[in-house]
């Protein structure tokens, strides 16, 4: 997929690894405020803005945070584009979202054409090779008998299912469990299959500017995580000049509420 920006967009933000959750009041917050401030012409959203997404049916109930926040986005996108890409913990986000929420579902990976240069977007789990058992677990849940499966099971049982699998991951990040970064091969050869020098990403949570070589580069994005001190809110900008046309220009903006 490629999206090419319109002559008209002038600023581009890009978030990721919100993981948006009833329980993490703070981040949301964070977050609705960044909705309702950023000039943004378009919001990419790299992954796992929920903590868990068990099905779209979960926008049946009113009352719930999901439909809460699918209220949020709906009402950014009367004056920004925003797209979403699926993470680790969201990827069975679905078009009654996207057609609710009016936000457009992106693949992964994808080029984004912007101010004369070409951009790689990635979550960025599929480009951790080390760590075997999610590549696994990744393959299997990405598998369409495996998502048509756990769909047909009761919105209950499916939500029981993803707060048990929710346990084990933070009792592992207490553990200090050392997760895999991204591979730097795989990186580049994703950056040269798409003829791109910048890949941006998020997923691993370890903001940082890695030079791979001379002409290609990965950034990574922040997670958001309002609970803790410092607290983490970060965005990504890509502003072209208003005065000198193609001149763009990069920035990690802190969100402050």
């Amino acid at each position: 997929m490629e999206i090419h920006a319109p002559d008209h967009w002038r600023c581009v933000e890009f978030i990721s690894d919100l993981h948006l959750h009833a329980s993490e009041p703070k981040t949301f917050r964070a977050w609705e405020h960044y909705l309702n401030t950023t000039q943004a012409d378009a919001i990419f959203i790299l992954g796992d803005l929920f903590e868990v997404w068990v099905g779209d049916d979960v926008l049946d109930n009113a009352s719930s945070f999901e439909a809460m926040c699918t209220r949020r986005l709906r009402s950014c996108t009367q004056n920004s584009v925003v797209h979403v890409m699926h993470g680790n913990r969201d990827f069975l986000l679905g078009q009654g979202f996207a057609n609710a929420s009016g936000t457009r579902l992106i693949s992964d990976p994808c080029t984004l054409v912007f101010g004369m240069q070409r951009w790689a977007l990635s979550h960025g789990d599929a480009l951790c090779l080390d760590d075997h058992a999610y590549m696994q677990f990744r393959a299997m849940v990405r598998s369409p008998d495996w998502q048509t499966s756990f769909l047909s099971q009761p919105l209950d049982q499916r939500i029981e299912l993803a707060s048990n699998m929710r346990a084990k991951s933070e009792a592992l990040k207490q553990k200090g469990t050392v997760y895999a970064d991204v591979d730097t091969e795989a990186a580049l050869g994703l950056m040269v299959q798409m003829n791109t020098p910048t890949l941006i990403h998020g997923h691993t949570h370890k903001p940082a500017t890695h030079q791979l070589d001379h002409e290609h580069q990965r950034i990574v994005l922040s997670d958001w995580d309002l609970s803790v001190t410092p607290a983490r809110a970060q965005l990504l900008r890509l502003q072209l000049a208003t005065s000198t046309p193609h001149a763009l220009a990069a920035e990690r903006v802190t969100v402050t509420p």
